[in-house]
């Protein structure tokens, strides 16, 4: 294009529905880049902390959220009614499994309905929320087109692009992360690319919704087959008295063909325990069948059942039994560093160790608490115990469930009796024999 030939226009102002751990941080970024951000959002709890410039994600700064909220770049409200005074709209809502392990995409159909109120001819409504594909040109687009009288390719623009969020990590920038993008026409990529164009560094362009749906699914899928892998040899090498750990270690230095995965207690967060069963139940559909992903599924799901047997004999070799026993879970969060406890292992073993007659506890500097919203059951309200001498010691035994960097695990093997340690984060520092037990 000649430099003297006018830009194309810019999309200047969007709405982002949802304001959890992938719609917060896609609004800071965009608002940095001087497009207005409306978020919208059902809590108004959210809307009000956000209004006031304060963060309810830890790894998220209130300065962040201040600065943009200052400078009227980003606002929050629960009125769906202001999607009249966008040009975009990017819909950010959880897609959990339901009881049966089955795909929930109601928050998905609840945010179309809302927003299908209120759409206007020309705007583009883009999906992030992880689901299998067809959802985007299936389900979503048939719920906007019933409610508004639109149709998508024609009348509004309709798109797909996965969220890549790696909470937690400080290398994972939103604006450097490549963002992939498929629309239901050329027009639809096109002005879908426009708008990410703005915020993010690389864009990459995929032929349709459903390659950009199937793509967000590989990626975890990757994940968690590996994963699984690694548990399974966890296992097997453990019955050879072989940590894996080193094992993984040493394989990690060959310069091509190897990725290091860990194993851990079980898969958590909101899309490696997830994705798996969206793709395999689609599928279905299909008449086809995933047998290598659910066999991963299954080992992956089976590991708190191993870490609870590990807890048994640690136990029985101080002669005591899991029931009656004092135990601590030690990181209820998913992952390192971050206060998302969303399908955390750590509440599969603390029900476990509980129907198994434990006196069961945590502590969490992430989670001083375990919310109602996240409906655990009979723990709801149960508050993280203090990171003492005398409180530590008073536990038969504490299971490593997460290695948060925040806990000092110096002081864990002078004030513990009993460790089971799933993540290896006692390794290299001085233990007494019988004291760690990896699992």
């Amino acid at each position: 294009m000649p430099a003297n030939s006018p830009q194309p226009h810019k999309i200047q102002k969007i709405a982002i529905v949802g304001l959890g751990y992938v719609g917060l941080p896609l609004s800071l970024q965009f608002a940095l880049s001087g497009v207005i951000v409306v978020g919208l959002e059902v809590d108004p709890a959210k809307v009000a902390a956000i209004n006031s410039g304060q963060s309810y994600i830890h790894h998220i700064g209130a300065q962040a959220v201040a600065d943009q909220v200052a400078t009227g770049k980003f606002t929050a409200t629960t009125d769906f009614s202001r999607v009249r005074e966008v040009q975009a709209i990017i819909i950010c809502v959880p897609t959990p499994l339901n009881k049966n392990r089955e795909p929930d995409i109601s928050c998905i159909i609840q945010a179309g309905q809302a927003i299908a109120q209120h759409l206007q001819p020309g705007q583009l409504v883009v999906l992030e929320s992880t689901t299998y594909p067809g959802t985007t040109d299936g389900e979503l687009r048939t719920v906007l087109e019933k409610q508004s009288g639109l149709r998508a390719g024609t009348d509004f623009h309709l798109a797909f692009s996965p969220e890549r969020e790696d909470p937690g990590n400080p290398d994972s920038v939103v604006s450097q992360i490549p963002k992939v993008v498929g629309g239901l026409t050329p027009a639809c990529l096109a002005l879908t690319c426009e708008l990410y164009g703005q915020a993010l560094k690389t864009l990459v362009p995929v032929s349709s919704c459903r390659a950009a749906e199937a793509t967000k699914l590989l990626e975890n899928i990757f994940r968690s087959v590996n994963i699984a892998l690694v548990n399974e040899l966890k296992v097997v090498y453990g019955a050879m008295d072989i940590d894996v750990w080193e094992v993984i270690a040493a394989a990690k230095t060959k310069p091509f063909g190897f990725m290091p995965f860990y194993p851990g207690p079980g898969l958590g967060g909101h899309c490696i325990p997830i994705d798996p069963f969206y793709l395999a139940w689609k599928a279905r559909e299909f008449g086809q069948s995933t047998r290598f992903i659910e066999l991963a599924g299954e080992i992956n799901t089976v590991m708190p059942e191993w870490v609870v047997n590990r807890v048994a004999e640690a136990l029985n070799s101080r002669q005591k039994a899991i029931h009656g026993s004092r135990i601590l879970i030690l990181g209820l969060a998913y992952k390192a560093n971050v206060d998302d406890d969303r399908e955390s292992p750590s509440y599969v073993l603390m029900q476990k160790l509980h129907q198994r007659g434990a006196r069961v506890a945590y502590h969490d500097p992430y989670v001083p608490m375990i919310e109602s919203a996240r409906q655990q059951g009979i723990w709801t309200g149960t508050r993280s115990v203090d990171w003492t001498r005398e409180v530590i010691a008073a536990f038969d035994l504490v299971l490593v469930s997460t290695a948060h960097s925040k806990v000092n695990y110096q002081e864990l093997l002078e004030w513990s009796p009993l460790i089971v340690d799933t993540r290896n984060v006692t390794a290299g520092l001085p233990a007494t024999p019988g004291q760690v037990w990896k699992a």
